[in-house]
């Protein structure tokens, strides 16, 4: 069961950015409750047996027999959450224990997107250089925002998931989902100037299909978009601990939602196997819709 917790644990570092604390606060949280199956209701490790009367029993001794506050609480039941629709997203499980899962109210840390101001500072940023590697982050930066697709589906593009004509990308998600998510102009002409006049000059060999390469003609790696990101965010006067490759799909979902398109739309391009993922997303348009409220309305 470890092994699977491990596997959500890289996950979290590679896909959303979490820090070693918050990470290893979840390694405590989810190598406990290991520890509590194994121990009782689920001695043969299947995450597919837990149901919610195994997680609600787990609680209840943390609070009763442990005296955990509600702050700690909530944090364990954040990360049994996540781990879960981690599982579901992979298809590890077909159910999610979790869904009716109640949760101490303590104030919930919603993420924070970029405004559309500061994406506009940062994807503009690469075109005033004229290198190849920045020609290539042009269009790395304007994939990610105009598809909101995950950094893993960044690097793993390949040559034939691309049509340019019709202005969209083919991605393989979680749990080897298969969609396909368009793209603005801006995008297609940044994507379009790196394949036709970039890419070939890149040394890449003619077996390579991966879409962005280095400068070896290598595919690049998730940790590598990192590092570029972060420098691009620092050139762009934008704080770069305020950025992950996750925050730019943040910033994608935000403001596709507060520009009127359906949730169940923004679901489908996010590649999200449960709506429920997708609604934390309301809260930060609403968070939005209030602020304007405030700012417009007389009486405010």
């Amino acid at each position: 069961m470890k092994q699977a917790v491990d596997s959500f644990l890289n996950h979290l570092v590679v896909e959303k950015g979490f820090s070693r604390n918050t990470l290893e606060a979840y390694r405590n949280d989810l190598y406990q409750l290991v520890d509590f199956l194994g121990k009782g209701s689920n001695p043969s490790g299947d995450w597919k047996a837990v149901r919610l009367d195994d997680l609600t029993a787990y609680f209840a001794e943390l609070r009763e027999k442990r005296g955990y506050q509600d702050r700690t609480m909530a944090r364990k039941v954040a990360a049994t959450k996540s781990f879960f629709n981690f599982l579901m997203e992979e298809s590890a499980i077909t159910e999610d224990p979790t869904e009716e899962l109640a949760s101490p109210r303590v104030g919930r840390s919603l993420p924070k997107p970029l405004s559309e101001d500061e994406v506009e500072r940062l994807l503009d940023e690469p075109n005033k250089e004229d290198s190849a590697e920045a020609r290539r982050d042009w269009a790395m930066l304007e994939v990610l925002y105009a598809t909101g697709i995950r950094v893993t589906e960044l690097v793993s593009l390949d040559m034939k998931d691309v049509n340019l004509d019709e202005a969209f990308i083919r991605c393989l998600g979680k749990g080897s989902r298969e969609r396909v998510v368009y793209m603005y102009p801006r995008a297609v002409e940044a994507l379009r100037t790196y394949i036709d006049k970039v890419r070939p000059r890149m040394g890449v060999s003619k077996n390579e299909q991966a879409i962005f390469v280095n400068r070896r003609g290598g595919r690049l790696t998730r940790q590598w978009v990192w590092a570029v990101l972060k420098d691009w965010a620092t050139k762009a006067e934008i704080d770069p601990t305020r950025i992950t490759p996750h925050v730019l799909r943040h910033s994608f979902a935000t403001h596709m939602l507060r520009g009127g398109a359906p949730l169940r739309h923004v679901q489908e391009l996010l590649g999200h196997a449960s709506i429920t993922t997708t609604q934390v997303y309301t809260h930060l348009t609403l968070e939005h819709i209030q602020k304007e409220y405030d700012k417009a309305h007389p009486r405010a």
